[in-house]
């Protein structure tokens, strides 16, 4: 998803973008009892999205908006 996308330098220039992405990743991703996770793929797509609208100012196609409880920091 994020071939050809030069995220990198976007992230230099703006630390806070990265902390969002680890804010999505962890809000996404769930565990099972033993506290091993279940969706560690999926929640690293989201962040993978995020990163991607925000450096072409459009989603992938087919994928869904950004939930704001995704990106909340705590």
């Amino acid at each position: 998803m994020l071939d050809g996308i030069d995220y990198w330098e976007e992230l230099r220039e703006s630390p806070s973008q990265m902390e969002t992405c680890v804010a999505i990743f962890a809000n996404v991703l769930e565990l099972d009892e033993q506290g091993e996770p279940v969706n560690e793929k999926y929640a690293e797509r989201r962040a993978a999205i995020y990163l991607y609208s925000y450096c072409t100012g459009k989603l992938p196609p087919g994928e869904p908006e950004i939930e704001p409880w995704e990106c909340y920091l705590y």
